[in-house]
């Protein structure tokens, strides 16, 4: 249980970190989806 919560906390200090980097991946993905949906048409 203890090696359960201190991975949480290891992720979850990981993804406080990075959030911005993930809303830049996730951005791009969406960028990248519109612009193929908009090709398609």
């Amino acid at each position: 249980m203890q090696t359960i919560q201190s991975s949480y906390r290891g992720l979850s200090l990981l993804m406080e970190l990075n959030w911005d980097r993930a809303l830049y991946v996730g951005t791009i993905a969406v960028a990248l989806a519109a612009g193929a949906y908009v090709g398609s048409l």
